[in-house]
Parts: C-alpha cells; sequence; structure tokens
C-alpha cells in the first residue's frame, strides 16, 4: 500500500469565519473542519438497541436482488424509481469496505433517509449511528446546499435509535461536492457529512465537518493510496495519519 498526498495541501482557502477546507488533488479526498467546541459525553449505546424500521419491501435486499426484482416485474430501468433504489443499494455495499453497515428504508415519510445504520471507526468505542441521503440525478440536476438542508431536517424525523449525539448525517451523491455544499456543511451545527460515490459504487470523496469530529471523528482522515487490485488510486480511511484496514483486509487477514 502506498498513501498518496496529504490532505492539507498550501492551496487550501478560507470559506467562512472559523472554516477551512483542505483539498487534494487525487480523487477529490476533502475534509472539511470548522471551529470545536467542548465535546460531549457519548451515551451507552449498543446496536442491540437499535430498531431498525420495517423495510419498504421484502422482495428485495442488495442490488442483485433488486436487478432480479426488476426484471421480474418488468420495470424499466431507465424509470427514477427503478435508478434511485439501486443508487442505494449501491452506496450501502461500495460504503461496507469503509466501516458502513447499512440498511434501505426509503419510503414515503421517511424524512428523506434513505439508508439507516452504524459506522465503525477507531475514534470512537462504539459504532457511531449513521442516516444517508442518496441523490443520483440527471445532468441538469442542481447539486447545491439545499441538500444540505434536506439532511438537516432528517435529524429531526430519524427513528428514536438515531436520534442524541453520536448520530451523523451523509449526503451521498455522484458527483463531486460544490463549494455551495462544503461551505453549507462549515456552517451548519449538525454533525454532517458528504460522500462522493458513482453509480458503479467507485467512492471518489469523503468529507465532514468538525461537529461530526465531535460526535466521534475526531482523529480521523481522509488518504489516497493504490489499489492492490490494480494501478488505480482509491480512497482510504486514517487514524492519527495512518492507514484503517477496509473491512474485507480486516476479514482476510
Amino acid at each position: 500500500m502506498r498513501l498518496g498526498t496529504r490532505l492539507s495541501l498550501p492551496h487550501s482557502r478560507r470559506l467562512a469565519p472559523y472554516s477551512r477546507v483542505y483539498y487534494s488533488r487525487p480523487l477529490q479526498a476533502r475534509r472539511c473542519l470548522i471551529h470545536t467546541s467542548p465535546l460531549r459525553p457519548r451515551p451507552a449505546t449498543s446496536e442491540e438497541e437499535l430498531r431498525y424500521p420495517d423495510p419498504s419491501s421484502k422482495e428485495h435486499h442488495d442490488v442483485p436482488s433488486y436487478e432480479a426484482y426488476a426484471t421480474r416485474i418488468g420495470l424499466d430501468k431507465n424509470a427514477t424509481v427503478y435508478v434511485g433504489t439501486r443508487y442505494e443499494y449501491t452506496v450501502a455495499a461500495a460504503l461496507r469496505q469503509f466501516g458502513f453497515d447499512l440498511t434501505r428504508i426509503g419510503r414515503a415519510g421517511d424524512y428523506g433517509i434513505d439508508l439507516l445504520g452504524t459506522w465503525a471507526v477507531p475514534s470512537a468505542p462504539r459504532p457511531l449511528r449513521v442516516l444517508l441521503q442518496c441523490k443520483v440525478s440527471s445532468a441538469n440536476t442542481r447539486i447545491g446546499p439545499s441538500m444540505v438542508r434536506e439532511i438537516e431536517g432528517a435529524f429531526t424525523g430519524a427513528p428514536p435509535g438515531w436520534r442524541g449525539s453520536s448520530v451523523i448525517g451523509l449526503l451521498v451523491t455522484h458527483r463531486p461536492s460544490t463549494k455551495g455544499i462544503r461551505e453549507s456543511l462549515g456552517r451548519s451545527k449538525w454533525p454532517m457529512g458528504f460522500i462522493s460515490c458513482s453509480s458503479d459504487g467507485a467512492v471518489q470523496q469523503m468529507l465532514w465537518n468538525s461537529r461530526a469530529e465531535e460526535e466521534g471523528l475526531a482523529g480521523m482522515g481522509i488518504g489516497v493510496r493504490l489499489s492492490e487490485a490494480s494501478s488505480d488510486q482509491e480512497l482510504v480511511l486514517t487514524w492519527k495519519g495512518k492507514p484503517v484496514p477496509s473491512n474485507e483486509q480486516s476479514m482476510s487477514q
């Protein structure tokens, strides 16, 4: 494994009072920071306490089963519902290597929450709870600050197990973040982050604000390394500057 360039490159740019964003050229790995406040005590939370809403369908639970279901009922694969649902399952699978354990719940009245679950990181004694909104759209649809505001609203409508501290909201799109999104994350009082994941499951960008650090991501970062399977570059989580083994690597050891 070989780590790529550092995140804190010289061309960092001030966005708003007390906020900065650090850029890294390879794969656009980024991290958003705002001023910090004293850490709040984290309540003891076990995964056994988490009660997931009933799935929106018992006919599918991942990309292969959904594709088979769509074929069986003759669903148009260009339809918005097909593209969106398939993308949600793709995101859930793609983020597994970073320690996420996600369940799709997308349905009416869910406050825009598409995926619920946990995120196991070495910076927290217990897996953090996460809620995700996934946005895959046409080239004419604008990816902007309004989507960050939707995530903020999702916190208030989250299921009981995903309220309070140690909860992080993540916006996931198939495009890189915009300046407006980064500035909105930096200003937000909610612990939030952004992930760019392609329609085929390639994670190309991750960033979060310092409120997310306060809730359990302090010491975490993003680096770039060469893939062991190819010469392509890929993102890797870091903990105190050192790469964190992916779930696949941990299981093979």
